[in-house]
């Protein structure tokens, strides 16, 4: 079922919020004046659930693998796999919109992935 659009809207700045915050910036802040731009001290970050050129590069930075196939509840409708990310399109404005959210969200799981690991091995390094 889809959300409105401004459920929507917000879940969009919402990832791209956390996405920031795993990119290093601690300081993001959205303002009134600039509703659904976030902004790290005077510099606007990318919308990359909404804007092709900032959510591109993402796929081969994070080296990411896209794959469709058909929804097995709904024919019709098409699934966006991105490794164990999974995004139906039918829950988005458009294929591209879904594509986006999808890459924003596999690039969040590989950086959580990665900074987990990371802290295993320093746990694991410690004497």
């Amino acid at each position: 079922m889809r959300m409105s659009d401004e459920e929507y809207f917000r879940s969009c700045v919402s990832k791209e919020r956390h996405l920031a915050q795993l990119l290093g910036c601690h300081n993001v802040e959205e303002f009134y004046e600039s509703a659904g731009s976030l902004w790290e001290n005077a510099r606007q970050l990318p919308k990359w659930t909404r804007d092709w050129q900032a959510c591109g590069p993402l796929i081969a930075t994070y080296e990411l693998a896209i794959t469709y196939e058909p929804d097995p509840h709904n024919p019709q409708c098409k699934l966006i796999h991105i490794g164990s990310t999974v995004a139906h399109v039918s829950d988005h404005p458009n294929k591209d919109r879904a594509l986006m959210f999808a890459i924003v969200k596999a690039t969040i799981a590989h950086l959580e992935h990665a900074k987990h690991c990371k802290h295993q091995q320093e746990l694991h390094s410690q004497p």
